[in-house]
């Protein structure tokens, strides 16, 4: 998301949070606004930061933006249970060969922090992240549906293994998450509404091209997920951007 977009998003996000009588927690994590708009402006110069990445950016003194899964071992350093993200890694396309699988869903598997996100995104394997995730431990749930949802829209055509309807159910089974001592994490999927969810045969579509440019341009590694998101955004002509941003607001 470009700059000045995704830091008003950040702090449209904040004042929600507040408005609806929880703490947001930028500060409590030792992120002054300043702060946020600095690694804002920056932008794509910062470097995307996995857990793999957290101690070499340390030593290095330098500036991370952090995935879910560096965000998870931060949040539960510092006493955060919950926290929410547009969407979370998987396992890519085509995984079964290349082993390409976020570090998200091993994160899930062994730190005991609630991930409320609109799903996977869209340019992974759903079924097979599902799948990961029951293999890590993971309790895995979706908002008011049956559906798991896929990032950009409300429907991946996999079953969630778990239904919660209410922000008291939620509450519930990360209390219990937590009072088990699991030592896993939850995902629950919220899916965006009707009225903001892209298309899902046009995003399917940008997908599909996103790939195929991607593996002619050898895009690979943790180059790969920004470039289909930013051409998935382009080939959809924003929808797609506009689609992640009302989610993480709403």
């Amino acid at each position: 998301m470009p700059y000045p977009q995704n830091f008003e998003t950040a702090k449209q996000l904040e004042s929600i949070v507040r408005e609806n009588g929880a703490c947001s927690h930028f500060r409590w994590a030792g992120l002054s606004m300043e702060d946020l708009k600095k690694l804002a402006i920056l932008g794509s110069k910062v470097r995307k930061t996995a857990r793999r990445d957290i101690a070499h950016v340390v030593a290095a003194r330098g500036n991370g933006a952090t995935t879910v899964s560096a965000t998870m071992f931060f949040a539960s350093k510092v006493g955060i249970s919950v926290f929410a993200t547009g969407g979370t890694g998987g396992v890519h396309r085509h995984g079964e060969h290349t082993m390409d699988i976020s570090s998200d869903l091993t994160e899930l598997g062994r730190t005991t922090v609630a991930v409320i996100s609109a799903g996977p995104k869209s340019i992974l394997d759903i079924p097979k992240t599902l799948e990961y995730l029951e293999t890590q431990g993971v309790c895995v749930a979706a908002f008011g549906t049956d559906e798991f949802p896929a990032f950009f829209t409300e429907k991946s055509g996999c079953k969630a293994p778990c239904r919660v309807d209410t922000p008291e159910e939620c509450a519930r089974l990360i209390d219990a998450n937590a009072m088990l001592k699991l030592g896993s994490g939850i995902l629950i999927a919220v899916p965006i509404p009707k009225e903001h969810a892209a298309s899902g045969i046009k995003i399917e579509n940008a997908i599909q091209q996103a790939l195929k440019e991607a593996r002619d341009r050898n895009v690979t590694g943790s180059a790969e997920t920004p470039f289909l998101l930013q051409r998935v955004n382009e080939l959809t002509g924003g929808s797609s951007l506009a689609s992640i941003i009302l989610s993480d607001c709403l």
